[in-house]
């Protein structure tokens, strides 16, 4: 069986084709960034509106990729949410469309499950049970993943997600948007024990997150600093040590809550390359191992939804002919597997 998954949700167009054969058989992605970088961050009516230029011709692309035809399809996957409103709706409508021509189900699909499953697309897939950290410009949670759908959230973000805190440490540092490689390249230029920045909650008995402090704290940097040019390097590396540590004591705690020794990071600051070190580290001294998606499939992709919706299509659970989209969905609303 073949789905089609197209994602949406945001700035990046994904189509993909997953065959529960095969495997992944084609993929492409168009991104935004560039339309974006002259606002410094996503304008969700261009979003919405590129997203209408993109997704037909690159569904055309994959089956050509993939050489199969249109009748050669299964279903149809979705992004149904979180996200934009007008950039998920511009992803359903073409999705419930395709689906109903070809009568075939259209199946939605939640962004944050399609994260959670993406390192499934690598050689090497973890097995089940693990706990799993989403990390991404909207989202930082820590799950415990039973079985696909199955999912209890062990911890949060109580304000800013980790994303967010490095897409606003960028900005604070003069880096252009998207913040986040641009401070990683920067980072790597620096002394990670120049600045001494907080860990913040990392002495509360939970397994939540608080990234506005440390934000706070890269601001009085930056104000403080008498060279600002001189100082910039050293920040952004002290910055992201903080994060990396933070993350890496909470997964730890999770890890030993719930008796695990498997570990799925995914999202897009999972492909951080201090962050994925860091957690590697932290499950070698386990005697675990840390599993993540390659770094294309990080960020938005149609491979991830087109995965999740295997999954749900083969479970039976689909689409009907409305169109719904949810801009906040919680992931505990979803049905187990």
């Amino acid at each position: 069986m073949r789905v089609l998954g197209i994602e949406s949700s945001c700035d990046e167009t994904g189509v993909a084709i997953y065959d529960d054969e095969r495997g992944l058989v084609a993929h492409a992605l168009h991104t935004q960034i560039a339309m974006h970088a002259e606002y410094g961050g996503v304008v969700p009516e261009l979003a919405s509106r590129d997203h209408v230029k993109r997704v037909v011709p690159l569904v055309h692309r994959v089956l050509d990729d993939a050489k199969l035809q249109f009748q050669d399809l299964n279903a149809v996957a979705y992004t149904a949410g979180p996200g934009l409103i007008g950039a998920l709706l511009v992803g359903a409508m073409a999705a419930r469309s395709l689906a109903f021509a070809l009568n075939i189900p259209a199946v939605p699909v939640h962004h944050m499950e399609g994260h959670l499953l993406a390192p499934m697309l690598e050689d090497n897939p973890p097995k089940f049970p693990f706990v799993a950290l989403l990390i991404s410009g909207g989202h930082t949670l820590l799950i415990h993943v039973d079985r696909p759908g199955s999912y209890k959230i062990l911890g949060q973000s109580v304000d800013d997600a980790a994303g967010e805190a490095f897409d606003k440490s960028a900005k604070l540092l003069g880096i252009p948007y998207p913040g986040g490689p641009g401070l990683e390249k920067l980072a790597s230029q620096g002394d990670a024990q120049a600045f001494h920045f907080p860990r913040p909650m990392i002495d509360r008995p939970n397994c939540d997150f608080s990234f506005a402090g440390l934000k706070t704290a890269v601001l009085n940097a930056v104000h403080a600093s008498d060279n600002l040019e001189r100082d910039k390097a050293d920040i952004a590396a002290s910055f992201t040590l903080a994060v990396a540590d933070t993350l890496t004591h909470k997964c730890e705690r999770a890890l030993k809550e719930m008796g695990l020794n498997r570990l799925v990071v995914a999202g897009g600051v999972s492909a951080n390359r201090t962050l994925r070190s860091a957690l590697q580290d932290l499950m070698v001294k386990r005697g675990g191992e840390a599993f993540f998606a390659r770094p294309a499939f990080c960020t938005d992709n149609g491979a991830m939804i087109a995965l999740a919706g295997m999954l749900r299509f083969k479970a039976g659970q689909v689409g009907d002919l409305g169109v719904t989209v949810h801009p906040r969905w919680p992931l505990s609303e979803l049905k187990a597997l």
